[in-house]
């Protein structure tokens, strides 16, 4: 929209005034429901931006002034309007290089539904392609509360290999599956993980992470990986995706799999090319185990933190300093032990950085791991290197003590929480009962410390990438299935809840004065929402999308009302993309694809029910509703 816009969406009283042009709003956006994020400013109804930062925030006719000839003037029409949101832990770039090769059960709300997009996409298919099925849904959401099972993915795919990975925990893979990987009764079990095999020996079409998620992942990388040129197109397509829901900033936490330089290429040259429309700071991850010391003191000697701009930037190493430090998230299996003696080499890794001036992140599920890390971090502590100014947290932290924070807090760290517990917490209650699961992780015990605490989705293999289904779970305490998992001390209020994903992922990179929140001089990152967070009942929380997304004075999504104002992207490639048929997150808010959904989770609540009371009626199952995990995964 450029100038004033046209009648449909009005803008009374806003007539260009006789100023100098550099005087004027590049984008102003009214009549809206600012909330700022700024506590000594918290409302607003416009907000004027200039050279892609916030110029000024006040009423319509304060800011009459600044509308030139050339400025865009977006009307909010009343809608909630927000600081754009940060993921401060998410797998952005291995994401956009695979983004179209999935297809996407997140949101999705039968299993009746799922496998119909299964067996329509083995359909559009070409031979010699997998379709992949990972990370973003758990059988918890579906009406069925069950996961599919390799039959059932055999009939929809009779010849198309299929790989869908269920969470930290297992694969599912059909007939033409298992044949791609090259399974055998021959093929051994990979270190801490299984290839369940039938009465005759053959790999079945299960695998289990036991503990580790190694054989699932990589089982995935043996699919067909996309050509570089749609390696971008696949990178636009999923920050686009992202911005759909307000994101305008992530933090990548690297992670497996993922290379430095390598697989870095293609956001490297989105940004030299102005073609990224979400800021990503990223993190380097050593990837081969007995390397790791290596190839940080090269990172170190060639590189530092805060190396980019605004639009992509270094922030550290992590979240894997060394592989013997990392503990496993499958809450389906027992804690794993740890390495004796791993702190040596732990120790080396964190000391080469601290004396570069380089801060890190550390993957960390268990107490167990947290205070053997900060035992090491407590000794370099009295040479000097703890606090020492550079940034540091612990990721994930679901079961840290209180011990464990009081000690975080001394040695200056931080805390990026995920809400993984939204996709594992019934998994998580089943091994270790209620009263452990009440405080996992203990969010409000690490705000009342005084802790800079940033919340993410450690999407996309496990949680979805979707951030409100993440602030519905800090808000509420419930699954997406809607188990109960924490009491009301450990919830947060929405204002709070969207500080985690504002001002807290800002602070992990250093981007506080500038980054999280709606104040002059601070980037020009906003969110227009379809619906008010901070009024709408809970249970409508995960169903808020961007109606329009601006990044530094950009807008990079748009819909409703604002459909294409937006920044054009190319078609989705390769034209058989799940994503080009389906698109990514189902929410269902959208003509009659909402409604067959809608139709086939009443027909798929209404089948289960009728197929377990006549199983009740026949002695075969237990007069109450069974447990959404398969019994052969329930270890």
């Amino acid at each position: 929209m450029t100038g004033l816009p046209p009648a449909g969406m009005p803008v009374a009283g806003l007539v260009p005034a006789p100023r100098h042009e550099h005087a004027h709003a590049d984008l102003l956006v009214r009549n809206a429901k600012v909330f700022t994020g700024d506590p000594g400013r918290p409302e607003a109804r416009a907000v004027a931006i200039r050279d892609g930062l916030i110029a000024a925030l006040g009423d319509d006719h304060d800011l009459a002034h600044l509308v030139g000839p050339g400025t865009k003037v977006v009307d909010a029409l009343g809608r909630r309007v927000v600081p754009g949101l940060n993921d401060s832990h998410l797998h952005v770039i291995r994401g956009g290089l695979n983004y179209v090769l999935e297809l996407r059960w997140d949101g999705v709300r039968s299993l009746r539904h799922a496998l119909a997009m299964l067996r329509e996409q083995a359909g559009r298919t070409p031979k010699g392609q997998w379709i992949r099925v990972v990370g973003g849904w758990t059988a918890e959401q579906f009406a069925e509360r069950r996961m599919p099972t390799v039959a059932e993915l055999n009939a929809a795919a009779p010849d198309t290999p299929v790989f869908v990975l269920h969470l930290y925990q297992s694969a599912l893979m059909n007939r033409a599956a298992v044949r791609a990987a090259g399974f055998t009764r021959d093929t051994p079990d990979p270190r801490g993980g299984q290839i369940v095999r039938g009465r005759d020996g053959e790999p079945n079409g299960v695998l289990l992470a036991a503990p580790s998620a190694l054989v699932l992942y990589s089982t995935l990388a043996k699919a067909p990986a996309l050509d570089e040129a749609d390696k971008r197109t696949s990178t636009r397509h999923f920050l686009r995706e992202l911005n759909r829901f307000g994101l305008t900033s992530a933090v990548d936490a690297a992670g497996g799999f993922q290379n430095f330089p390598d697989n870095y290429a293609t956001v490297v040259d989105l940004a030299g090319s102005g073609e990224l429309t979400l800021r990503i700071a990223y993190h380097l991850f050593p990837q081969t185990a007995g390397q790791e010391l290596a190839d940080l003191k090269r990172w170190t000697e060639t590189a530092k933190p805060g190396d980019g701009d605004e639009w992509l930037r270094l922030n550290g190493a992590g979240e894997n300093l060394t592989w013997a430090a990392a503990d496993f998230e499958n809450f389906s299996e027992p804690r794993p032990e740890l390495a004796v003696g791993y702190e040596t080499e732990f120790e080396q890794a964190v000391r080469l950085l601290l004396e570069n001036g380089w801060g890190f992140r550390l993957h960390a599920t268990y107490d167990e791991t947290i205070r053997r890390d900060l035992a090491v971090f407590e000794k370099l502590a009295a040479e000097g290197l703890f606090p020492g100014g550079n940034r540091w947290l612990f990721d994930h932290a679901e079961t840290v003590s209180a011990g464990s924070l009081d000690r975080i807090a001394a040695l200056g760290g931080a805390v990026s929480v995920q809400n993984r517990m939204s996709f594992q917490g019934a998994a998580f209650l089943d091994r270790y009962g209620a009263g452990a699961a009440a405080h996992t992780p203990p969010v409000r015990a690490m705000l009342d410390r005084g802790l800079t605490v940033a919340a993410g989705t450690d999407a996309t293999r496990v949680s979805s990438y979707n951030p409100w289904v993440a602030l519905h779970w800090l808000v509420t305490g419930r699954t997406v299935g809607g188990t109960a998992l924490y009491p009301a001390g450990n919830l947060l209020d929405r204002e709070t809840a969207l500080g985690l994903y504002t001002r807290g992922g800002a602070r992990l990179t250093g981007e506080q004065d500038v980054k999280g929140t709606l104040t002059e001089g601070c980037y020009g990152d906003l969110a227009i929402l379809s619906d008010d967070y901070l009024t709408v009942p809970e249970d409508v929380i995960p169903d808020i999308e961007s109606v329009l997304t601006v990044v530094g004075g950009r807008i990079v999504y748009a819909t409703a009302e604002y459909e294409g104002l937006d920044e054009a992207v190319p078609p989705v490639s390769p034209e058989w993309s799940p994503v080009a048929r389906f698109g990514g997150y189902q929410s269902g808010r959208e003509g009659q694809g909402g409604a067959r959904q809608a139709l086939l989770v009443a027909e798929a609540a209404a089948e289960s029910e009728q197929h377990r009371r006549w199983r009740v009626a026949r002695g075969s199952a237990p007069e109450t509703a069974p447990s959404f995990v398969d019994p052969c995964f329930d270890h």
